[in-house]
């Protein structure tokens, strides 16, 4: 759940203000945030029933793509613990080392997912929880048609944002200057449709983080099926 890519999940907090160069990159702003970010986020009762949803879709053993996996909580750890094959991608090097410390059963890569080369079709599923924010909305779009081509043909997406019409805005998320982008929810789903998803299902909340700075922020949640 951070990445900048993949990234970290990345949520603004406060409001936008015009781009500044003084904006962290993702991995230091996760690596400042470590297992705070997880204590903030990781209880969120959509988050888990997101999972759950996905799990309902899963074959035995499937081989999940984790798109900023963060500390591995929830998400990496539940599929692992339901036997699928998990490999976590996440541009924190700290965020990367609590995942295999806190999911063992679990592979953590520590880069930037736009770099890594993946074979068509290689998943069965990936997960790409608030892992987008960091990028622009370009990279937004190119990133959700690589991993479309990663998943087999049928194979799942779960995903999940903060559906604001920002783009390369400054924000400040628990205390670290960020630059984020997004889209609307009815653009967002358009992109997750472009990108070659079937969208089957969406849902929106407002969440609190649980943190002194957390603010409500609405989620949006989309399933959707490799065509």
């Amino acid at each position: 759940m951070s990445e900048h890519q993949g990234q970290p999940a990345e949520r603004p907090d406060g409001d936008p203000a015009p781009h500044q160069a003084s904006a962290l990159p993702a991995a230091t702003v996760f690596d400042a945030l470590g297992a705070e970010y997880e204590r903030a986020f990781a209880g969120s009762a959509a988050h888990h029933a997101s999972l759950d949803r996905l799990l309902e879709h899963l074959a035995p053993g499937s081989r999940v793509l984790d798109v900023g996996s963060g500390t591995g909580v929830p998400t990496a750890r539940r599929l692992a613990a339901a036997g699928h094959r998990v490999v976590g991608v996440d541009v924190s090097p700290v965020m990367t080392a609590l995942a295999a410390r806190q999911v063992p059963d679990a592979e953590f890569r520590c880069a930037d997912i736009r770099e890594l080369p993946w074979a068509d079709g290689e998943f069965d599923a990936v997960c790409v929880y608030f892992s987008l924010l960091q990028m622009s909305r370009g990279e937004q779009s190119g990133l959700l048609g690589r991993l479309a081509r990663a998943v087999k043909p049928g194979g799942r997406l779960a995903v999940a944002t903060v559906p604001v019409d920002v783009a390369d805005v400054s924000a400040v998320f628990m205390g670290q200057p960020v630059v984020v982008s997004s889209f609307g929810e009815e653009e967002f789903a358009s992109v997750v449709a472009g990108a070659g998803f079937a969208v089957e299902e969406r849902h929106s909340v407002l969440f609190t983080p649980d943190h002194p700075a957390g603010a409500p922020e609405p989620h949006l949640f989309l399933h959707g099926r490799r065509i």
